[in-house]
């Protein structure tokens, strides 16, 4: 997850799978090995084009299930939005897809007051149609086609120093790091004449001891470091007995690829059988193979110690919440808003269960990209990692905005934070 200083965040790099967005995963979803017949999940979003579309109300979707399993963690997302969005750094995100600032924070805190105060489930519905407009994502598709993926915040064990069994390092954000002050989103490494450069690969940035010095931590093993950069964060249990926890601090401008993808690609794993479990067993018997898999992602993920009362943190810089937070791609879509998920959730055993619930925009990644991609966080710990590494499913994606309208009456008694402060 990302710090709250920073915009750019690697949390949500993981799908526990590992495979997202790749060929093998486009594979399974189509049942075939055309990756031709495949849907194109990170498709752009068009120049010109927003991604989302204002629906008229005989098409807006079906809210029951969602009322029904309202809960005080949804209203605790809610409120961290809210607190977030009066905070003055805030207005520097919008407008996105034609909705200001104001108009986003007054559209939280209505549906938050709406969800506490209605009596029923057709009093909410009755004011969410006269008071919202609803908004789809135009998907990979321009249909609403939206990929679904889950992940999660993992644990390790791990040390302050490298020692024996200890010897695979975390590292803190360079200060050569080049980031678009805007987005956040990486540039490139500066050189000490001023110009910008790529970073190198991660086979190199680890062969040549670039970021020596800079260790934060060090973990068991190479598969479990590429985890926590896959994941964007993790807590460490130390061997002092201590607990430390690490957000993502920024990554390289290098590409991603999926570790699943490519030991399938090369024969070490069956598609039918991809998942952390096949990997952790290849990797007990195998540790070169999965180590030079590892090496074909050159994109590389930095990290910073985070205090755990705010950890895992998303985008927004305050914890995202288990089933009630998601992740997508900030480029396009609003900071902290509402949304409508409709899709199918994994499950421990049988076969996915609909899931259709309210949650919060609050997170973004480096993998999350185009407005045919959404990222489901299911918690932390092992239960979690397995229902993430099982999210799959295609699905559509709403936003729930006030009618202009009703902006000012919901910011009456609100000051607007001023853009310039800190």
């Amino acid at each position: 997850m990302q710090c709250p200083a920073s915009v750019w965040c690697a949390r949500c790099l993981g799908f526990t799978l590992l495979c997202v967005l790749t060929t093998a995963c486009m594979q399974q979803k189509v049942d075939t090995p055309s990756v031709a017949d495949a849907p194109e999940y990170s498709r752009p979003l068009p120049p010109g084009t927003d991604a989302l579309r204002k629906l008229p109300p005989s098409a807006y979707p079906d809210f029951r299930t969602a009322w029904d399993e309202r809960d005080l963690f949804l209203q605790d997302a809610c409120d961290e939005s809210t607190a977030w969005f009066d905070k003055p750094s805030t207005n520097q995100w919008f407008p996105v897809n034609g909705i200001d600032h104001d108009h986003a924070r007054a559209s939280v805190v209505a549906f938050r007051d709406l969800m506490r105060t209605s009596a029923d489930y057709d009093t909410f519905l009755n004011d969410v149609h006269s008071r919202f407009d609803v908004y789809q994502s135009i998907g990979c598709d321009d249909q609403g086609t939206v990929l679904f993926t889950g992940y999660y915040s993992p644990t390790f064990k791990a040390s302050r120093y490298k020692q024996p069994g200890y010897t695979v390092p975390l590292y803190s954000r360079p200060t050569d790091l080049v980031t678009d002050p805007t987005t956040g989103e990486p540039r490139g490494r500066r050189m000490p004449d001023g110009s910008i450069v790529p970073w190198p690969s991660r086979r190199d940035i680890e062969a040549s001891g670039v970021l020596d010095g800079s260790e934060i931590v060090w973990l068991k093993d190479p598969l479990s470091a590429y985890m926590v950069h896959v994941n964007g964060s993790a807590r460490l249990k130390m061997l002092d007995g201590s607990e430390m926890y690490l957000g993502y601090g920024g990554k390289t401008d290098r590409p991603y690829t999926g570790l699943g993808a490519t030991l399938v690609e090369r024969g070490h794993i069956r598609l039918d059988e991809l998942g952390m479990p096949a990997i952790r067993k290849l990797y007990r018997t195998q540790p070169s193979v999965v180590e030079d898999a590892i090496m074909q992602n050159e994109s590389y993920v930095f990290f910073q110690e985070y205090d755990g009362g705010t950890w895992p943190a998303g985008s927004l810089g305050f914890p995202v919440t288990a089933e009630r937070s998601i992740a997508t791609d900030k480029s396009i879509y609003p900071r902290g808003c509402v949304v409508f998920v409709d899709t199918d959730a994994a499950r421990f055993a049988g076969a996915p269960r609909r899931f259709q619930q309210f949650m919060l925009d609050q997170d973004t990644g480096g993998a999350i990209r185009a407005p045919g991609r959404c990222d489901l966080y299911l918690g932390s710990g092992a239960m979690a990692e397995i229902l993430a590494g099982r999210q799959y499913a295609e699905g559509h994606l709403y936003y729930l905005f006030l009618k202009p309208d009703q902006i000012a009456s919901v910011n009456a008694d609100w000051t607007p934070p001023m853009a310039t402060a800190n």
